[in-house]
């Protein structure tokens, strides 16, 4: 990912209010997958003049560019990352809610080897794990 949320959204021909920034750059300083409440609180301390709907409508609109991915983990909050991080698949802590990322090359090449056994050229995918900690 070489260009900025904000400079991407450009790109796309979206005006960026100062608000929208605030927004763009907190999207782009996440490490985590926040849902819209979560971006409005990390926003409104940025900028206090900020509202949720206002993060609701930034959110909405990032979307359909194509710019944030809508994730969805089974808990009823619709989560966001960036479209165009690098790939990487999900754990999910079924307690907890955290959302782990991770890669791993052998899943990755099976991947390939079931869509080519079966005739597909794979473009893409999405993995999502559910789990629970164990106990020691």
């Amino acid at each position: 990912m070489t260009q900025t949320l904000i400079e991407r959204s450009l790109a796309k021909g979206l005006r960026m209010t100062g608000q929208r920034r605030v927004i763009a750059e907190v999207l782009q300083a996440a490490d985590d997958h926040p849902d819209v409440e979560a971006l409005y609180a990390r926003a409104s301390a940025a900028d206090p003049n900020i509202s949720l709907a206002t993060v609701y409508r930034t959110v909405k609109l990032f979307e359909e560019a194509g710019l944030l991915e809508k994730l969805e983990f089974g808990d009823g909050r619709a989560r966001y990352e960036d479209a165009e991080r690098d790939h990487h698949d999900h754990l999910i802590d079924m307690n907890s809610g955290e959302v782990i990322e991770f890669v791993d090359p052998e899943i990755e090449a099976l991947q390939e080897k079931i869509a080519e056994r079966l005739g597909y050229e794979l473009k893409g995918h999405r993995m999502e794990l559910y789990g629970v900690r164990k106990r020691d």
